[in-house]
């Protein structure tokens, strides 16, 4: 997280309060088994497991995040890698969380590669991620912030096609919700094969 810490809590803060706290829980609430939390960031997402995720492991590629993650929720593993080179075996998995992650991940396909090798056959992969918005006006403003919008948000993409990106990983989505006029997806998914 390119972004100190403690400043992306902050940003996050009023995100929170119109509706993004409502949707971290939807995301993880009822995870089941072995848990792996993606880019966890600070740990915004941890307060709404419930035991059911167990083990939860928070992986991100951030110390400084870890830490506060650390602080939030004592009981998670903490993991510090890139989600392109996960270091875990094939299939250890039950449950895969990714919540706004996927838009700063430098290359998202081999990323989604490695969810698909670390979820066993029976997993899910739950995401909450902004992507290109729907629309050709608003598209295209996403396309054009995008190149600044990187270098301000820690390589944050506004125009990523994560949903379409999941069939070239073989994750098939079994259920997905649009809102804010497509730029925020809700996807559970798991391998097609």
């Amino acid at each position: 997280m390119a972004t100190a810490a403690w400043l992306y809590d902050l940003l996050m803060k009023p995100l929170g309060w119109l509706g993004l706290d409502r949707l971290r829980e939807w995301l993880v609430r009822d995870a089941r088994g072995r848990t792996l939390e993606l880019g966890a960031g600070t740990g915004l997402n941890l307060r709404y497991y419930d035991v059911g995720a167990s083990p939860l492991i928070a992986l991100d590629v951030d110390r400084d995040g870890l830490l506060r993650v650390r602080r939030r929720s004592p009981r998670a593993f903490l993991v510090q890698a890139s989600v392109e080179a996960l270091p875990f075996r094939d299939g250890a998995f039950d449950t895969v969380v990714s919540s706004l992650v996927f838009c700063s991940v430098p290359n998202p396909g081999a990323g989604l590669n490695e969810v698909h090798r670390v979820l066993n056959r029976s997993g899910e992969l739950r995401m909450l991620e902004h992507v290109r918005p729907a629309g050709r006006f608003l598209g295209w403003l996403a396309d054009r912030l995008t190149p600044m919008w990187r270098h301000v948000a820690g390589g944050c993409h506004l125009n990523r096609s994560t949903v379409e990106a999941l069939a070239a990983a073989e994750l098939c989505s079994t259920r997905s919700r649009r809102s804010l006029r497509g730029a925020v997806v809700e996807v559970r998914a798991a391998r097609c094969r």
